[in-house]
């Protein structure tokens, strides 16, 4: 609504549902109001490495375990398969490979915690719309740069970091460019709480230093993922409550070259102003 938004249509909502009960992700009660509001269903894709969540049988019986299947339906997108949606950017990828259920809805709420990620240096909305929306494939696609299509022994080609961040960009485009078709829609919110400097993939994470800041949500996601660093990288740390971590966790593995390359293709811009709502 502060976005001036209206959710139409078929909702999907995009979570992680989180690879343990351990982990950080955004629990069930505190998204049902959204959910309700909107009247969405939770859609996930299945992960590409082992893990609680790799096949959509062990994918849902987790979703049932952390109580999402209590507050709405629950959409596995790749459990028949992935769609191709074409990139803007070609320097790595040359598809974008994402659940075939993509196809059913009309509008999507993207849905992220923000934190950090020990591949990516932090996860928000663009990872939540790259790494997340595509399927077990095309999550090996992305994060082999464009080498391997499917996720069997995709981790040999694993290495080429650059790659895989500037992949990311390019499947986030993708999806923001297919809901950007007449009659589609889409929106984006990072849930800046316990952010640890692990991601929500990771079944026993880190313990958060940061202390939870809110909650920041745009049109843009190239504005509201850079508007999310900078409260991290700005932070006045102090004994207790200190960000130095989780921005040594992204300056190590160059997180912020994601930001700056769906910048530099286009997809958002990283000049923002920020409304704060009383």
């Amino acid at each position: 609504k502060a976005l001036g938004v209206k959710a139409k249509g078929r909702v999907a909502i995009k979570i992680s549902t989180g690879e343990s009960n351990k982990t950080n992700h955004l629990r069930p009660d505190f998204i049902s109001p959204l959910v309700n509001e909107v009247n969405g269903t939770l859609v996930e894709c299945n992960t590409a490495y082992g893990g609680s969540r790799s096949t959509t049988e062990a994918h849902m019986k987790a979703i049932s375990e952390r109580g999402y299947d209590k507050i709405a339906k629950v959409d596995i997108m790749d459990a028949d398969g992935s769609m191709e949606l074409p990139v803007r950017d070609t320097t790595w990828i040359k598809t974008n490979l994402v659940g075939s259920h993509l196809a059913n809805y009309d509008f999507m709420i993207n849905l992220a915690h923000f934190k950090g990620h020990q591949m990516g240096g932090f996860g928000g909305v663009l990872k939540n719309q790259s790494i997340g929306i595509a399927s077990a494939d095309g999550k090996a696609y992305i994060h082999t740069a464009g080498k391997q299509k499917t996720v069997e022994g995709m981790w040999r080609h694993v290495g080429n970091q650059d790659g895989f961040l500037e992949s990311m960009a390019s499947a986030a485009a993708s999806v923001h460019d297919y809901f950007k078709q007449e009659g589609k829609d889409i929106v984006y919110i990072n849930v800046m709480n316990n952010m640890s400097i692990d991601c929500d993939c990771n079944g026993n994470p880190q313990h958060p230093m940061i202390k939870d800041y809110g909650i920041m949500a745009s049109t843009d996601p190239v504005a509201l993922d850079k508007a999310c660093l900078d409260v991290v990288f700005n932070y006045d740390s102090k004994e207790g409550d200190t960000a130095i971590p989780l921005q040594n966790r992204i300056k190590e593995m160059h997180g912020t070259l994601t930001v700056e390359h769906a910048a530099k293709i286009g997809l958002g811009s990283t000049k923002y102003k920020i409304v704060e709502l009383k």
